[in-house]
């Protein structure tokens, strides 16, 4: 198996046999990874302190608060796995099948607004959907609030990769190694986003800290 002009590494070979013949399988255990991989990485790179735990805890617990993987991690593992793969294998193949053998110029501008008016709406709301719930949100209103929180920046961030990895791929990706090439398209871009929004609440929390710290100080007689 090759892939362009060039031999192809064995494990990406090995993956692709993966996906090929147990797909919606291979892209669950890939999508779980990548999720719990955004979620500690972001804990690190943005200098989240390490959850507290008792002293006398066993040297694993320590080790594992040390590498800030914590019960959000594994909700976000299982996020990928129970839900963001199954979505996105559903709504790709649709769009592959509506798509199937067409090529030329208004096909790719058809996939380009299929993927940016239908796939990227239905994906924003269910991963802001799902971050509330993952975040601690409690009720319906918790939820919504959430989804309409964030829906239009989710979007278009999503409106601003889609297209140029689109572009990308139909231009030079083979389409055999799509699959690979976007999931480490948002992998890159759900990481940075991780990190910039933990650096913002950490600076928020820092903050509103301070200014208990100064309204305590007022509050003092003097």
């Amino acid at each position: 198996m090759s892939a362009g002009k060039g031999p192809m590494h064995p494990l990406l070979a090995r993956y692709l046999t993966q996906l090929s013949t147990n797909p919606l399988r291979t892209k669950a255990l890939t999508s779980s990874t990548f999720c719990f991989l955004q979620e500690v990485i972001g804990s690190n790179a943005a200098g989240l302190p390490p959850p507290q735990i008792p002293k006398d805890a066993a040297p694993l617990t320590k080790a594992l608060a040390r590498a800030r993987i914590d019960s959000k991690a594994i909700k976000m593992a299982l996020y990928g796995f129970f839900v963001s793969a199954p979505m996105g294998h559903f709504l790709v193949g649709m769009l592959q099948k509506a798509f199937a053998g067409k090529t030329g110029l208004k096909a790719r501008l058809g996939q380009l607004l299929a993927s940016n008016l239908l796939i990227s709406p239905i994906n924003a709301l269910v991963f802001l959907a799902s971050m509330a719930v993952i975040n601690g949100a409690k009720s319906i209103d918790e939820v919504i609030r959430t989804v309409k929180g964030g829906f239009f920046s989710v979007l278009r961030v999503s409106w601003v990769v889609s297209p140029l990895s689109m572009t990308i791929a139909q231009q030079f990706i083979p389409v055999e190694l799509w699959v690979p090439f976007f999931n480490t398209i948002q992998f890159t871009v759900g990481t940075f986003m991780n990190i910039k929004v933990k650096k913002m609440r950490l600076a928020a929390a820092r903050k509103e800290a301070e200014e208990r710290e100064r309204e305590k100080g007022r509050d003092q007689p003097r």
